[in-house]
């Protein structure tokens, strides 16, 4: 009888002498039931960032949780997220080790998942001056204007005499997509409606590669959070990790040797990344190593790629469900441009509904509704409380960019919002692309990307839905927000534009 006591009172113990220890170092207030081994890790109901939401409505905006091992720190309101990234930006700057870093980060080393210091700063440094930067992403407008061309022919070709045709649009977003890439990094396309890619196996070898890194990346592995999990082997994830590795650093390997017997054959060689840090290499071969060449192309390729197509993919769906602003943003086109030339890169900057729209998918739906983690160097306070060492940082980038309290009705698409902000960011409740030192340094080039397609596809076609019901707009689960049903929409060239379209 006794035991069975001590058996029932073990438990209430536990969680009474855990209340109050955190009461007693000044943590963060968090949700009352924290279950041994697993923490708090028995929430995890997806999509997580809108059950992450509701229990900050409830319990506050900064919160302290534990995921099995690892102590979070969740933030949900502006002034906690400026106080993260700005006050304690450089505390906040390490990412915490997970196994997609270890694994697809050589050993956390590329630039997504090197921890702060001397070789992140280099890395950060190149991605700045010699990748993404403004002479940089103008260089490649060529290629951003090419793709864009080939998309709007593809949906050209399926529309025959000129009716509605239904396009799966999330694919052709992706190919899109990756033809892209891949024609800044490399040179290379790979995805052909004829079919004319060039060399069919390594074609092949590419698209398995990209579906599978796209699969994995948005795993959740347990294994991060419960590292007994992975000792006895029940955590499968991390083998499909290491195999996707040497796949993607074989197939990237085989690009970089290319390039280089290229470089020695012919003097003057098309500008691609490859070429830029292989002539990097030439003057600095300690720092610009073929490791370091192949973390950068998976950078470029992974966060370069999923992101804009869900974000063109979120646009779209929203203006076939509000007709109104898609005729608003057609007329806008139409008045500064004419249908006399397509829409270009220059022509974004004068283009402020267009802009809107964009600013307003990325508000609803943005690409990293949680911005990925950060992870605290030393002890520090935010709001007042006290943060340990070794603390995994959570924004939860969706709850302050659908609070009604800071935006008016804001799940509704009013992208007439935008048009008198001064700029990207209004007192951190728009940081779609992060913020400080971790922040995202493509958000140049996405943006122009995002712009150009949308606005050509507003431009040259007309859209209407499938049918007569609305666009689902269910978010789908992954570390990018994709939508749960791949947009299906249809279009035709619209009348205006036809004798253009025609000459492309």
């Amino acid at each position: 009888m006794e035991t069975i006591f001590f058996l029932t009172l073990l438990p209430f113990l536990y969680f009474l002498t855990n209340h109050f220890l955190r009461k007693l170092l000044n943590y963060p207030p968090s949700p009352p039931l924290s279950l041994p081994v697993i923490g708090h890790l028995y929430i995890f109901k997806k999509p997580l960032h809108r059950t992450l939401a509701k229990i900050s409505n409830k319990y506050g905006p900064i919160l302290f949780l534990q995921f099995g091992s690892r102590p979070v720190l969740l933030v949900s309101s502006p002034s906690a997220a400026e106080e993260c990234l700005t006050k304690n930006d450089i505390i906040f700057a390490n990412r915490p080790k997970l196994l997609a870093g270890k694994h697809l980060g050589h050993n956390y080393t590329t630039l997504t998942w090197a921890p702060y210091g001397d070789h992140w700063r280099n890395l950060r440094r190149i991605a700045s001056l010699e990748i993404l930067s403004t002479r940089r992403i103008q260089m490649f407008s060529d290629i951003r204007r090419s793709e864009a061309h080939l998309l709007i022919k593809r949906l050209i070709r399926g529309t025959g005499g000129g009716e509605y045709q239904t396009v799966d649009m999330k694919l052709a977003f992706f190919e899109m997509l990756l033809n892209l890439m891949m024609g800044m990094i490399a040179g290379k396309r790979y995805y052909d409606d004829n079919d004319e890619s060039g060399n069919l196996e390594e074609t092949t070898k590419f698209k398995e590669m990209v579906t599978e890194t796209f699969q994995l990346s948005g795993a959740t592995n347990i294994g991060d959070f419960i590292p007994l999990l992975r000792w006895i082997g029940i955590d499968q994830i991390e083998n499909r990790l290491k195999l996707l590795k040497e796949k993607r650093d074989r197939f990237l390997e085989d690009l970089i040797d290319e390039h280089r017997r290229k470089r020695k054959t012919y003097k003057h060689q098309e500008k691609t990344l490859i070429d830029v840090l292989l002539s990097l290499q030439e003057t600095e071969p300690e720092c610009y190593n073929d490791e370091m060449i192949r973390g950068m192309m998976q950078v470029m390729l992974s966060a370069g790629t999923d992101t804009s197509v869900a974000s063109m993919e979120w646009a779209l769906s929203l203006l076939l469900n509000n007709p109104e602003e898609l005729m608003k943003a057609q007329n806008e086109i139409d008045n500064y441009i004419g249908n006399s030339r397509l829409i270009e890169d220059s022509d974004l900057i004068q283009l402020p509904y267009l802009h809107g729209i964009i600013n307003e998918t990325l508000r609803m739906y943005p690409v990293d509704p949680l911005i990925p983690p950060h992870e605290s160097s030393e002890e520090c306070t935010v709001g007042g409380f006290r943060v340990p060492k070794g603390t995994m940082l959570l924004v939860n980038l969706w709850a302050i960019q659908n609070d009604p309290m800071l935006w008016e009705e804001p799940r509704k698409f009013k992208p007439e919002r935008f048009l008198n902000l001064p700029g990207q960011r209004d007192g951190f409740v728009l940081m779609p692309f992060g913020y400080g030192r971790r922040g995202c340094p493509g958000e140049n080039l996405a943006m122009h990307v995002v712009g150009l397609v949308v606005g050509s596809l507003i431009q040259c076609f007309e859209w209407t839905r499938e049918g007569e019901e609305l666009v689902d707009m269910s978010e789908g689960l992954g570390l990018t927000l994709p939508k749960a049903k791949p947009l299906l929409a249809k279009c035709r060239p619209r009348r205006g534009m036809l004798k253009l379209l025609s000459q492309i």
